[in-house]
C-alpha cells in the first residue's frame, strides 16, 4: 500500500455549521490515503482543530474522532438554554432555521440595539465553558502530531493575530470566535480580539510559511456564489455575512494564483518560492438553504445532520482528489 499523502487543512468558521467540518474531519481521520500535517482554523474551525489535536495526542486518529464527537455533543447541550429553539412551524416543515422563533428574534433585536457589554455585562459564555470542559488544552499545547494555527482579529489594530499551538488556550480559541455583536472582545496579553473571520477565514499563509506540505485543503462552510439575489432582510444579512467572511480567503487565493502563474512562467525561482496546490471540500448543496440564524442552532439532530453531510462530501472528495495530491490544484483560483 502506498504511503499516505500529507495534507494541510484550512477550516472555516460558521457557528453550528462547523458540525459539517466535524463530519469532514471524521472521515479524513479514518482514511489511510491521507495524513493531516497541519490545520489552520477560525472560529468553529479553530474549535474543531483543537479537538483533533487533543485526540491525536491522547490516542491517535480514533481518539481524535471521539473527542470531536464529544465536543459537538457538549455544544448540543446548549440547546436547553437561551433562544435556540425552532418555531413549531419550522419543526413541522423540517427546516433548521431559527427565523420563525420569537425568542431568536428577541435575541436578534437585543444584539442590534445593545452591545454584549450591555445585554451580557457578566460576560457569561457557555460555549467557552463547553470548550474548556471538553478539550484538554495542556495536551493540545504539547501535541507534536500536527501544526496548529488559530486566527483572531486585533480590535485596535485591525490586524490578524495567528495563535500557534503552544499559545492555545480556551481564550485564544474563543477570541477566534468572538462575533462582536454577540460576545465581548476577548482580552489576551493586554490586547482585545474579535472573530478571526474578518481577517482570515481561515488564514492560509501559516500553512505556506510554517510547513513543508504543498497541499492545502479548504473545508468551506460559507458559499462563495449564490444564483439568486437576496430580497428579504434575513436573506440580505445572510449574504452579507457570506461575502464578508469569504473576502480574506479570496484575497489569499488570488495571491497564491499570482505566485503560481509566475512560477509557471519561470519568472520566480522554485528553490525560493513554494508551489502550493489548493483543493476544496465545498459546503453541501443542502446548506445553501440554511440561513444565518441556523448557525445559532445547536440541536443535536441538526449537528448530526451536518456531520453526515460532511462525511459524505469528504468521501466523495477523497475518491476524486487523492490522485492529484502533490501534483496539481483541483480548485480553480477564479472560484
Amino acid at each position: 500500500m502506498a504511503d499516505p499523502k500529507p495534507i494541510n487543512l484550512a477550516l472555516q468558521g460558521g457557528g453550528a455549521h462547523g458540525a459539517y467540518t466535524w463530519g469532514v474531519l471524521d472521515r479524513l481521520l479514518q482514511d489511510d490515503r491521507v495524513v493531516i500535517r497541519a490545520i489552520s482554523g477560525t472560529s468553529a474551525g479553530a474549535m474543531n482543530a483543537a479537538a483533533v489535536a487533543d485526540g491525536l495526542t491522547a490516542g491517535g486518529p480514533d481518539e481524535a474522532r471521539r473527542r470531536l464527537a464529544a465536543f459537538w455533543r457538549g455544544i448540543s447541550e446548549l440547546a436547553g438554554i437561551g433562544p435556540w429553539l425552532r418555531a413549531p412551524s419550522t419543526v413541522m416543515g423540517g427546516g433548521w432555521s431559527l427565523d420563525g422563533s420569537p425568542t431568536y428574534w428577541a435575541f436578534d433585536f437585543a444584539k442590534r440595539a445593545l452591545s454584549p457589554y450591555q445585554f451580557n455585562p457578566l460576560n457569561v459564555n457557555p460555549v467557552r465553558d463547553t470548550l474548556a470542559e471538553q478539550i484538554d488544552f495542556e495536551r493540545v499545547r504539547h501535541c507534536d502530531r500536527i501544526g496548529l494555527f488559530v486566527s483572531a482579529t486585533n480590535v485596535r489594530t485591525g490586524r490578524i493575530r495567528v495563535f500557534e499551538r503552544s499559545e492555545l488556550t480556551p481564550d485564544a480559541v474563543m477570541a477566534s470566535a468572538a462575533l462582536p455583536q454577540v460576545y465581548q472582545a476577548v482580552e489576551i496579553d493586554g490586547e482585545a480580539y474579535w472573530d478571526g473571520g474578518f481577517m482570515g477565514n481561515p488564514a492560509i499563509f501559516p500553512l505556506i510559511y510554517e510547513t513543508d506540505c504543498p497541499d492545502v485543503v479548504i473545508v468551506q462552510i460559507n458559499p462563495v456564489e449564490r444564483p439568486e439575489v437576496p430580497t428579504t432582510p434575513a436573506e440580505i444579512a445572510n449574504r452579507v455575512n457570506e461575502i464578508s467572511f469569504n473576502s480574506s480567503l479570496m484575497r489569499e487565493l488570488r495571491a497564491i494564483s499570482y505566485v503560481t502563474d509566475l512560477l509557471d512562467k519561470g519568472e520566480l525561482d522554485p528553490a525560493k518560492h513554494k508551489r502550493i496546490y489548493v483543493h476544496r471540500i465545498a459546503p453541501a448543496d443542502e446548506m445553501r438553504a440554511y440561513g444565518a440564524s441556523s448557525k445559532f442552532n445547536p440541536e443535536y439532530a441538526f449537528l448530526a445532520h451536518l456531520h453526515d453531510l460532511g462525511r459524505r462530501n469528504a468521501e466523495r472528495w477523497l475518491d476524486e482528489t487523492v490522485p492529484s495530491l502533490g501534483n496539481s490544484s483541483t480548485l480553480s483560483f477564479e472560484t
